[in-house]
């Protein structure tokens, strides 16, 4: 058995996600390290009370430190843990840098903080949002988009699911269009603060540019396979592809089919809140044995069914 381990991205988040972990002193650490890299008050932003989550800012760094967190633990309590490669989903893509030892741990979540108060700067400049197309007809999807060229593809994230965004009321409209010309199953408006991997960040793209100068990366310890470009990352290619990777559309679904073509993967370990990258994975290959940890008791389980590799 080998594992590709897959990192949530944002949307998947959830108040509450992570606290359990808290009484694990490592991960505790983990938290008390992303809290100072940022300068933000990671717990607080986890427990989510006042709503904290639903900022783009706060949402980056504090996911990707709970992801990170746990993949730790998981290097500890199961060090021969067999993983073939990483793939994470838009912000999860961080995650899985991180946690392959590509950039470290204070470089990465100061990063982070960064991309999301550039990320939210945009966010609030333009009104846009992102509709999932559940069992597309991409020939029908790609027709009506390029008569509204404001909304484009932004997620490839299974043969079964494409996602599109843009300005609110085009991406509304379009909507409306695909669902007229049955051109899905469903269509599914998507609850987003932006439409990610859009022109739309093409602000944020210029950003990130100069603040990835200020970053070290190093080639990563496992493959960590590129949302953008459907390759392993390298120390030389993580900085600009990291930045065209805010407004060009993620391909998910493919980045799984590289680590099962060229790792040699036979099962999916999901990271964080949610299993809907497990559900990605199903729809991707149904023989993949998946398994995934969003709380401390799936942790638990994990690590005691998993003996083997203590």
């Amino acid at each position: 058995m080998k594992f590709g381990i897959l990192f949530s991205g944002q949307g998947s988040q959830k108040p509450g996600m992570g606290i359990d972990f808290l009484t694990d002193k490592d991960f505790a650490n983990t938290i008390q390290m992303a809290s100072e890299a940022t300068g933000l008050n990671i717990i607080k932003i986890l427990k989510s009370e006042h709503d904290e989550l639903s900022a783009t800012a706060n949402v980056q760094p504090a996911l990707v430190a709970v992801s990170c967190g746990i993949y730790q633990m998981l290097q500890r309590d199961l060090p021969k843990l067999p993983v073939g490669g990483m793939v994470g989903l838009s912000l999860g893509e961080y995650a899985a840098v991180i946690s392959a030892q590509a950039v470290s741990f204070k470089a990465g979540l100061s990063l982070l903080a960064d991309r999301g108060r550039y990320m939210q700067a945009d966010a609030d400049a333009v009104a846009s949002t992102m509709a999932a197309l559940i069992d597309p007809d991409l020939d029908v999807v790609k027709q009506v988009l390029s008569s509204h060229s404001t909304v484009t593809m932004a997620n490839y994230n299974s043969p079964r699911q494409v996602v599109i965004g843009g300005p609110e009321k085009e991406t509304q409209t379009v909507a409306q269009i695909l669902k007229e010309k049955n051109a899905a199953k469903r269509v599914v408006a998507l609850k987003v603060s932006g439409a990610f991997h859009t022109a739309l960040f093409d602000n944020a793209q210029q950003k990130m540019h100069q603040r990835l100068k200020k970053v070290s990366f190093t080639d990563p310890q496992v493959p960590v396979i590129s949302n953008t470009t459907i390759q392993p990352f390298t120390a030389a290619n993580l900085a600009p592809i990291l930045e065209r990777q805010l407004a060009q559309p993620t391909h998910f679904g493919e980045d799984l089919l590289y680590l099962i073509n060229h790792e040699e993967v036979d099962a999916t370990l999901e990271i964080g809140p949610g299993k809907t990258l497990s559900r990605f994975a199903r729809q991707v290959n149904g023989n993949l044995q998946r398994e995934h940890i969003s709380s401390m008791r799936d942790y638990q389980a994990f690590v005691k069914e998993h003996q083997q590799w203590t």
